[in-house]
């Protein structure tokens, strides 16, 4: 046994760095490695490392530092559209599974009490679990991973409510004379689990940071910003998103979800991606120890004890976790593929379950015998969750994708174009719209049916295919083609039709979608340069639109997002043999960020004058007297 905490350290690290990329190797997903990594070195395994509860307490801040990234990327707007999935989505699977849960535990032979606190706890689903796979699977903006966020949004506020309800369930199985006190004691609990004022402090703190978002720290991060001290950014990170998880932790809310609020807060500043890019390394390691202590806390000793018992229980568990979701997701007209996702990625017991378990069993709610078979489902249901994703992968998608349309090359795609799209959807057509303006013919390829018989209706043509099959892409006629425009979604599938199209078609040119600035270095390493990333026009053109709004003459107001456009481009050009090194590339884009300031103040004044010399010629011309001749 290990007991140097710096020697565990050092064990838990090398287990992880050799394992890890054996599994991902392997085609298991790095979770598996980690959960793998944790059974080797914890109590049941080698037994290098006992002390399985610390670890878990720090890796924990690995879920709340997750949640305030994630919240960084959800607009406050974005929570109140989600209103009807958080009320109907989430309020319902966690009600929903919760009665079925306690109703199936009380049929086999648990109290009523113990019932309701084990349907509660594990109706409540793995954060670290579900929004780490999401996020692998980049389904954080998609309506699965909105749907994964808002339940689970749900789950952690309803963490208050289940703790101040385990006094009065401890009440109510005492029998002796001092009952009358102990639930007088468990109602001031339920009504007012922590003063009369809390929930005066609660909406005076929610409004005191949203007010300090807003207007106190753009100052404080200029001013860091400013200082030029690159580790000042991870210091404030740090400091924030502890700040809010001890903020909500101590008025008995989850830290975590005190974490993501934080994030929201901050969603609309410049600086979020500098945040971001600073605590990705501190998320990544702390849930990778997270899932390490999962694996740690697998009694298998219970497990080997009553196998069939725990297996019946990690089924049941799942099984009522996953028709729930299954079952609402169809209310809200997801996709078959995606319902069955969702729920499988929402499938398992949370992280909390352990501390709920562990309160109830102070509380004298949970027997010990209990105790420690529920926590081993717990671990269990988690532990699987890979394993179903990976199911999930290997067995239904393919599944899924042939009971789509056959993708038959029609006759009528031998007619060759010089240009092809893949992808019709909204980026596609207007791309499409303004080359078949100049006269150009193409092929139109899409993989959605609902899309190509809707665009049906208006006359288009569009063929049914995978632009990233390469048969797809002879039949279409991209050895004799000028060009492909890559319109599709995702990333990473881009990025796979691109270098198709390179291995396959070299003489090709392609014209790309690009979704940000790192996604169009990768495309230039591919050899694409031609491409748009989606979102910078638009955002370039609302600006100049902004400006005239504000009072700028229109051609000011164009010129000036002329030449932010043009600085942008030529700083993503500068920048590209940068991209590998982080702190030279943060660097580099601050400086070039500084200097754009300083043309564009340049600019701004060299108007002004220009402006103000006109004006003062006006006033001269109209001061001078009348010219002519006279009679």
């Amino acid at each position: 046994m290990i007991g140097s905490p710096l020697l565990a350290v050092l064990i838990l690290l090398i287990v992880a760095v050799a394992l890890v990329p054996l599994f991902k190797w392997l085609g298991l997903g790095t979770v598996l490695g980690y959960l793998a990594a944790g059974i080797a070195v914890g109590p049941y395994g080698l037994g290098l490392i006992s002390d399985t509860e610390a670890i878990r307490s720090v890796s924990e801040f690995g879920v709340v530092v997750m949640l305030f990234l994630i919240g960084l990327e959800v607009h406050p707007l974005e929570l109140w559209r989600l209103r009807r999935k958080i009320l109907g989505l989430g309020v319902t699977q966690f009600l929903g599974t919760a009665v079925l849960i306690a109703a199936a535990v009380l049929l086999i032979g648990a109290t009523w009490q113990a019932a309701i606190i084990i349907g509660l706890a594990l109706a409540m689903s793995s954060t670290a679990i579900a929004m780490q796979s999401a996020e692998q699977r980049s389904l954080i903006m998609t309506d699965t991973g909105r749907a994964t966020l808002v339940t689970l949004l749900v789950q952690d506020m309803a963490v208050i409510g289940i703790l101040a309800l385990i006094p009065f369930l401890a009440a109510t199985r005492r029998v002796d004379q001092s009952l009358g006190q102990d639930l007088e004691t468990a109602a001031e609990a339920v009504t007012n689990p922590y003063s009369l004022w809390i929930a005066l402090v609660i909406v005076g703190g929610f409004i005191a940071v949203t007010l300090a978002s807003r207007y106190l720290m753009p100052y404080v991060m200029r001013w860091i910003a400013s200082s030029k001290v690159p580790e000042g950014f991870t210091a404030l990170g740090l400091l924030l998103v502890i700040g809010a998880a001890f903020g909500t932790s101590s008025l008995g809310l989850s830290p975590a979800l005190g974490a993501f609020l934080a994030g929201v807060l901050l969603a609309d500043s410049e600086y979020r991606h500098e945040l971001d890019s600073n605590l990705q390394p501190f998320k990544g390691l702390l849930l990778g120890l997270f899932f390490i202590s999962v694996g740690m806390g697998i009694a298998f000793s219970v497990v080997i004890a009553e196998p069939l018992r725990i297996a019946s229980l990690v089924l049941l568990i799942i099984g009522i976790k996953v028709a729930v979701l299954y079952v609402l997701a169809t209310f809200f007209r997801m996709h078959v593929a995606d319902r069955l996702l969702l729920a499988i990625l929402l499938s398992q017991a949370g992280e909390f379950a352990f501390v709920v378990f562990e309160f109830a069993h102070s509380a004298g709610v949970l027997p010990e015998d209990e105790h420690q078979v529920w926590a081993v489902v717990v671990a269990l249901t988690m532990a699987l969750t890979p394993f179903l994703l990976l199911l999930f992968d290997r067995v239904m998608v393919p599944r899924f994708n042939a009971r789509m349309p056959v993708a038959d090359i029609p006759p009528d795609m031998t007619a060759h174009h010089r240009v092809i799209v893949l992808g019709y959807g909204r980026f596609g057509q207007i791309v499409t719209r303004l080359l078949r303006a100049q006269g150009y013919e193409m092929t139109l390829i899409d993989d959605d049916p609902a899309q190509i018989e809707l665009v049906k209706r208006f006359g288009v043509k569009v063929f049914y295919g995978d632009g990233g099959r390469l048969d797809i892409l002879r039949a279409a006629g991209a050895a004799e083609a000028d060009m492909v425009v890559i319109a599709v979604a995702g990333g990473d599938r881009i990025l796979a039709i691109a270098e198709l199209i390179r291995r396959h078609f070299p003489r090709v040119k392609i014209a790309a979608r690009a979704v940000d600035r790192s996604h169009a270095h990768q495309l230039m390493a591919l050899g694409v340069t031609t491409f748009e990333r989606e979102t910078f026009r638009a955002a370039t053109t609302l600006g100049g639109k902004a400006l005239v709004a504000l009072g700028h003459p229109p051609d000011e107001a164009r010129r000036m997002a002329a030449t932010f456009e043009e600085h942008d481009e030529r700083l993503l050009q500068e920048s590209y043999d940068l991209r590998d090194d982080r702190d030279a590339y943060i660097g580099f884009v601050r400086r070039s960020t500084e200097m754009l300031d300083r043309v564009m103040r340049a600019d701004r004044a060299e108007a002004e004058d220009r402006l103000k010399g006109d004006d003062e010629a006006t006033e001269d011309q109209a001061r001078m007297p009348p010219t002519g001749r006279t009679s």
